[in-house]
């Protein structure tokens, strides 16, 4: 095969075969394929697109390109949930408990984060100890004995994707449904979920912005899911504001834990129960999504959800003792309300500013160097449809920073107001099972 043959195939719109891409992705991870060649096999995905099996085959070569997880050894059916990243996002650290207090193994493989909070290894090192740094063994072991164990990602788990989106990231081709769902549905395969759920974010906070976006692209990670014999489904859910009321890292833990508690904020309580029931069905403990939310409130209204969460924390080193008195988790030093200029309603939100401002707070990070602070974050007490009074606080800053003038600013300027009544947005716009 020559690449300049592939590149040319793909340029006229023809079909690539299985044999064909996956000498792209082991020549291209080999070396053997120059970054102008990868780079113009790139824009020609980017605009002439892939169907079905051409997708699901660029996914399981990529997953086959290092490091794939056997989970044999784990009793069940393992379901994994992917989010493709929101404002306020920390629902892993509450389906996790949900899920496997209902004797579904949860085998999680999560990573550290970029932008505006860390990811759930950062959010979870809020308790003191607790340790993400797992050989194979000791993953399996938890897992059986405890249906729930969070790792770090390994070093070498789809290097190709790596190297094509670093790639793709420098040639403006990162704006690909077909290229994005093989990037998240490859490390999905190669972390050995048997089933996996996705939520999939649309609005302001989300990486598609628009509706049909979003839905293409759920589209796309489920069918590839279903091709590589995954049970596989979609939920498409709102970030046009933040979820839940807090942004930041310890700030989100002490929220996860009150949802746990069943004293969560409405839309994270509703979303993350919609989700663990969707993984309750897939892991064959319920037999339709109506079952599995029933089984999932009961687990929190008796009170097994938070003492799996209290057993999954101290089987890693951590201090369990913070789920029952979440206030030990770092406090940051100065606090400070935001309050409206004027009275009326919220209409908008711009999540992605209300993120923004957390990063600015230490709360992310902007390179991978960065140190996080876990402190520190936001607090939101007016989201879209609340009534607003002249001079209450909308927001609450947690900081280590005395003075935080900018980042008030950026905060304010992500609110708008409406006289009179506005509407409280949608949560879910649609579930995709095929």
């Amino acid at each position: 095969m020559r690449m300049v043959d592939i590149i040319a195939k793909k340029r006229d719109g023809e079909v690539l075969t299985d044999a064909e891409i996956r000498w792209f992705v082991n020549g291209y991870s080999n070396e053997d394929i120059p970054d102008y060649q990868a780079s113009a096999f790139a824009m020609a995905l980017y605009f002439q697109g892939m169907n079905e099996e051409e997708a699901a085959s660029l996914t399981f070569a990529m997953a086959e390109s290092g490091d794939q997880l056997d989970l044999s050894a784990i009793e069940g059916t393992k379901v994994d949930k992917h989010s493709t990243g929101g404002v306020g996002d920390k629902t892993t650290l509450i389906l996790g408990p949900l899920v496997a207090a209902l004797g579904i193994p949860v085998a999680k493989m999560s990573g550290r984060g970029l932008g505006h909070t860390g990811g759930t290894i950062d959010k979870l090192e809020a308790f003191k100890g607790f340790r993400t740094e797992l050989n194979q063994n000791e993953f399996i072991r938890l897992v059986n004995e405890n249906k729930i164990a969070v790792a770090g990602q390994s070093g070498n788990l789809t290097p190709a994707d790596k190297k094509l989106y670093a790639l793709r990231d420098v040639t403006a081709t990162v704006d690909s449904i077909p290229l994005i769902a093989s990037s998240v549905m490859s490390k999905k395969i190669a972390a050995g979920a048997d089933a996996i759920v996705l939520d999939v974010k649309t609005g302001s906070g989300a990486f598609m912005e628009n509706l049909e976006d979003a839905k293409s692209l759920a589209n796309a990670m489920v069918k590839i899911g279903h091709s590589l014999n995954r049970n596989t489904m979609a939920v498409i859910s709102n970030m046009d504001q933040p979820l839940g009321r807090f942004v930041g890292n310890a700030l989100e833990v002490k929220e996860a834990i009150e949802t746990l508690h069943g004293k969560g904020p409405e839309d994270l309580h509703e979303l993350s129960v919609t989700l663990a029931a969707h993984m309750a069905v897939a892991g064959g403990k319920a037999s339709n999504e109506k079952e599995g939310r029933q089984l999932i409130e009961e687990v929190i209204s008796n009170g097994k959800a938070v003492e799996k969460m209290k057993q999954f924390i101290q089987s890693q080193g951590g201090d369990p003792s913070a789920v029952d008195t979440p206030e030990i988790l770092n406090t940051a030093k100065f606090i400070k309300d935001i309050t409206a200029h004027e009275a009326g309603s919220v209409e908008t939100m711009h999540a992605a500013q209300i993120g923004k401002a957390a990063m600015m707070l230490g709360a992310g990070r902007a390179t991978k160097d960065d140190e996080i602070d876990h402190a520190v974050g936001i607090k939101l007490h007016k989201k879209i449809g609340d009534e607003v009074h002249e001079a209450e606080p909308i927001a609450t800053l947690y900081s280590n920073q005395e003075d935080t003038a900018h980042v008030e600013e950026i905060v304010r300027n992500a609110y708008t107001f409406v006289h009179g009544k506005s509407k409280k947005p949608m949560l879910i716009y649609e579930t995709i099972y095929k």
